[in-house]
């Protein structure tokens, strides 16, 4: 997987499991918890309207307008899922390329 594919589906990912506990947040909210700039969760979640995977509900009570719940669909928790899966897949490749770095350094400071 490229890594420009990986940044991708990281930030999709990560979009979605911040909306799916907290419906309600902000795209600037969203922007500091994901560690991603305004304008690309901006992007985010265009995207991620496009493709059917969220929908935003209006709450037409409220006085401001403004407030949106950003709802993950069927194909948006399906969707989570597989990007979970994938993230969980390199998270635990990276864990074991660790483990294999820190063993080797073990054996280097044992022999210096």
């Amino acid at each position: 997987m490229s890594k420009k594919i990986f940044v991708y589906q990281d930030t999709h990912f990560r979009v979605l499991r911040l909306l799916e506990v907290n419906p309600q947040m902000k795209q600037r909210e969203l922007a500091v918890a994901a560690g991603v700039s305004l304008g690309k969760t901006n992007y985010c979640i265009n995207a991620l309207l496009d493709k059917g995977l969220i929908k935003v509900k209006n709450f037409k009570s409220n006085k401001r307008k403004l407030a949106y719940a950003y709802l993950l669909t069927p194909a948006g928790i399906a969707e989570k899922a597989v990007l979970t899966q994938r993230f969980l897949q390199l998270k635990m490749e990276e864990y074991e390329t660790i483990k294999m770095e820190i063993e080797l350094l073990k054996k280097e400071a044992e022999n210096s």
